[in-house]
């Protein structure tokens, strides 16, 4: 790249609206028809970096070559298939974002709703604007954008004869700073999506999680959260749990980070305490204590007994009947 132009050029006229990422990333990018690119830079993003994201890769069938070396047959491509990025994205560990357009006369209004020879050979009008709203509206953070509401946090008691989210009920105030070791919590994080100019509900791909870590140094539980109820623009996860058998500084930790959506790393510190003195159970509710109990009351049964029998026993006295010495 030193020596030579890294400007590589595919020339392309049309292809498909984006997919997905991955089954479990939402698509900002996707709707039906086709896009007209011509004259484009390809971009070869590399793996070296989980920042950069490619939104619109070429077809498998297309390949790129330095135009300064044009001949016949390409003997050497720069890359081919879907290394070939024609848009790309980047998104920094602060949310911020650029995106990398390899056709700048894509998006001109000559190429807006243009009539071009679709895969049957008709003439199909292509899905540039819709393309350029959907691109233009997730750079300048006006889809993909998360909010997080409130976060709560609680005792809570389960009932048995109850199913789903009503077993659950709420025990003393909410967020207290102190627990103990075994007591049963609920957490709540409440999570909306902006979309245009207005927030809606948060919703989960089928394929992804939202989870919610209990930490120090290293996550103790990892739960999933479920949503439990929906709001005109919000929706409330959580999940319930019994908190570990060991004492300390523990962490409520929500650290969800998807492609296209904006980080969210939400914790919540708490003290966890072992049991007070007067929390543990009594010795005669153990059953690995009896036999200890039994002990006791065996020693001192047995000290009184042989007390009474040395009183019982202790011999008589008699008085002595020999001649008293001068």
């Amino acid at each position: 790249m030193e020596n030579e132009p890294s400007i590589i050029y595919y020339f392309s006229q049309r292809d498909l609206r984006p997919s997905a990422l991955r089954s479990d990333v939402k698509n900002h990018f996707g709707g039906g028809g086709l896009l007209a690119f011509p004259r484009v830079v390809a971009q070869e993003l590399g793996s070296s970096s989980q920042l950069l994201t490619p939104i619109l890769r070429a077809p498998e069938t297309a390949y790129s070559y330095n135009p300064k070396e044009e001949a016949e047959n390409v003997a050497e491509p720069f890359a081919v298939g879907s290394q070939i990025s024609l848009v790309s994205s980047m998104q920094a560990r602060n949310s911020a974002r650029f995106t990398v357009l390899g056709s700048v006369e894509a998006f001109e209004d000559a190429w807006f709703d243009r009539a071009v020879q679709g895969p049957e050979g008709k003439a199909v009008k292509t899905s540039n604007r819709a393309f350029a709203k959907s691109l233009t509206a997730w750079t300048f953070m006006e889809t993909g954008v998360l909010k997080v509401g409130k976060v709560e946090h609680h005792l809570s008691t389960i009932s048995d004869s109850k199913s789903g989210n009503d077993s659950v009920a709420q025990l003393g105030y909410l967020n207290p700073k102190i627990y103990r070791i075994k007591n049963d919590v609920t957490f709540n994080i409440e999570m909306s999506e902006y979309s245009f100019d207005h927030l809606s509900p948060f919703t989960v791909s089928p394929d992804d999680k939202l989870q919610l870590e209990f930490t120090m140094l290293s996550p103790f539980h990892r739960l999933d959260l479920q949503p439990i109820s929906t709001t005109l623009n919000s929706t409330i996860f959580s999940a319930t749990f019994r908190l570990p058998d060991q004492h300390g500084i523990f962490s409520f930790r929500v650290n969800y980070k998807r492609p296209f959506l904006t980080n969210v790393d939400v914790k919540r510190e708490v003290t966890v305490r072992h049991f007070a003195h007067d929390e543990w159970p009594r010795s005669w509710m153990i059953s690995a204590g009896w036999v200890w109990i039994a002990g006791i009351w065996v020693t001192i049964l047995g000290w009184v007994a042989f007390v009474a029998l040395w009183l019982w026993s202790e011999p008589a006295y008699q008085q002595s009947q020999g001649k008293k010495l001068q």
